[in-house]
């Protein structure tokens, strides 16, 4: 099988999954302030491409960036890492 490169790979929290295979991931990051060197919460909604529709809200998920599926979602689904009870 051809390697294809490297894709980032991100985990995040599925806040929305009432699309058609589509979810919305939010990923936050910890980022440092350039002036005040304070570490401040970044989070960053992705659309993500579910294709057994898999996952549910509050889920937490590993992504991977992919080929742009539609005009917002350019992320599939690769892993449930854990599921919420």
């Amino acid at each position: 099988m051809n390697q294809r490169g490297s894709r980032r790979e991100l985990n995040g929290v599925v806040i929305r999954a009432a699309m058609e295979k589509t979810l919305v991931v939010e990923v936050a990051r910890l980022v440092q302030h350039p002036t005040f060197k304070k570490y401040v919460r970044l989070k960053k909604k992705y659309y993500v491409h579910d294709e057994k529709r898999g996952a549910k809200v509050g889920d937490t998920v590993r992504i991977v960036e992919s080929h742009p599926i539609s005009k917002l979602k350019k992320w599939r689904l690769k892993a449930v890492i854990s599921k919420t009870s």
